[in-house]
């Protein structure tokens, strides 16, 4: 029977008054995971039951050999419900456990592994809460909402020892072109790199959707979690099994907007492609035309300038030609670049089957994956940092080794007022 959210709670060491999160999280000694030997199915727990993570649990996990779903969680009754009798369904059992608070699934012993798939303003409570119960990773992107998440979600992990996956999957996937079109970057055959532009989305903006009538079966409270306090909106989560991505993402209390969106996909391209995933931007500037929706550049102590803006996608530009690549094309000018083959002695990166599977690899070596967590951060930060030139109109200073700003700068740019019973935990 399923520990109730009061047991677990108090088990972990985590509530300051019934139902709270304290800041506080478990130590390594309490609720580890256990051991994952090669020839052991990896059981997985999987929490957020929206469209991507229906998608991912089916896609990499639910009929994967090494691999059994045995627990799902979800606010939202009917989503949750649906996908526990698909699950049961796959394994023609009853086996499968579902959870309204993510909490009681982490306090499960017999859980190797969690996949996160909730929206973004959720994710690094969840994650270091996960780290802490001794669960491997794999954390949908964009992994953080803020910039202080950052640097406290890889502590923690790194202190927990966890295998940790972020789900930007274009570095597996997408018949490798991303992989091709960065290696060739890398190995100098368009010059020396000068720029990058990323197309994506708009920057968020405020929440100022009416209050609507909510039907039963949705527990608001914990959607909103961390996020302030306001009425429920159908915009946000709508109920039931949807196949759409609902629009909380537009909204900067929950995401970083479309810029963060598919950003953390193909900002994470051209950190890949500069070399650049044990660091970040020195500065952060606003559009050259003062445009507040495109325009802000990230400058790099190399001297390359990466800009949101251009075709979708990522472009490198270098003193020899550029490349551009999506996940549909892959173009270059000169049009023959791809034509000749990198020499044998060329460094190359490396192509995996998909995401899911060089998770599972890891979680069995104990290596890190392709996307490692503080892949992710870095990616999420370079987000982060031009909403916040966006929001506040201002060029910035950022130091990539201390994760804080250069010079004055305020309180919000690096996190927000968080309701006080989902204060963010500490290592």
């Amino acid at each position: 029977m399923p520990i109730t959210r009061r047991e677990f709670v108090k088990s972990a060491g985590l509530a300051t008054a019934a139902g709270a999160i304290a800041p506080t999280i478990l130590t390594s000694g309490k609720a580890v995971a256990r051991s994952t030997r090669a020839n052991e199915k990896i059981a997985i727990g999987v929490i957020g039951l929206g469209i991507q993570g229906r998608y991912t649990t089916s896609r990499y996990f639910l009929k994967n050999a090494r691999t059994r779903v045995v627990a799902l969680c979800d606010v939202d009754t009917t989503r949750r419900e649906h996908t526990r009798a698909e699950v049961n369904k796959t394994y023609d059992d009853q086996g499968c456990a579902a959870y309204i608070d993510y909490r009681e699934l982490l306090a499960r012993p017999d859980i190797d592994a969690v996949v996160i798939m909730t929206p973004d303003h959720w994710h690094a409570t969840q994650c270091m809460h996960a780290a802490a119960a001794g669960k491997d990773i794999y954390c949908e992107k964009p992994l953080t909402h803020t910039l202080e998440e950052n640097r406290r979600l890889i502590e923690c992990v790194r202190k927990h020892s966890r295998v940790f996956q972020t789900g930007s999957q274009q570095r597996t996937e997408y018949d490798h072109r991303f992989v091709q079109a960065c290696d060739y970057v890398r190995n100098g055959r368009i010059g020396k790199l000068l720029n990058v532009s990323v197309g994506v989305g708009d920057p968020p903006k405020a929440c100022d959707l009416p209050e609507e009538e909510m039907e039963s079966g949705l527990d608001w409270d914990l959607w909103l979690g961390p996020a302030p306090s306001r009425p429920y909106h159908s915009v946000l989560s709508p109920r039931g099994i949807n196949n759409f991505y609902p629009a909380w993402r537009a909204y900067w209390d929950y995401c970083g907007g479309y810029l963060a969106d598919m950003g953390t996909h193909h900002y994470d391209i051209a950190q890949w492609g500069m070399d650049a995933d044990a660091t970040g931007p020195i500065e952060a500037v606003p559009a050259i035309d003062g445009d507040r929706m495109r325009g802000v550049a990230l400058k790099y102590a190399t001297g390359v300038t990466v800009t949101h803006g251009g075709p979708s996608g990522t472009t490198f530009i270098g003193t020899n030609g550029l490349i551009h690549v999506d996940r549909g094309r892959l173009h270059s000018v000169p049009g023959d670049l791809f034509d000749k083959p990198l020499e044998d002695d060329a460094s190359r990166l490396p192509r995996h089957v998909n995401h899911g599977e060089n998770w599972i690899d890891c979680i069995y070596s104990r290596e890190k994956p392709i996307c490692d967590v503080e892949v992710g951060a870095r990616t999420a930060a370079m987000c982060q940092l031009v909403n916040v030139v966006y929001r506040h109109n201002t060029a910035v200073q950022w130091d990539p080794k201390t994760w804080r700003f250069v010079g004055s700068s305020k309180p919000e740019w690096m996190d927000y007022q968080r309701r006080s019973q989902f204060a963010l935990p500490q290592a």
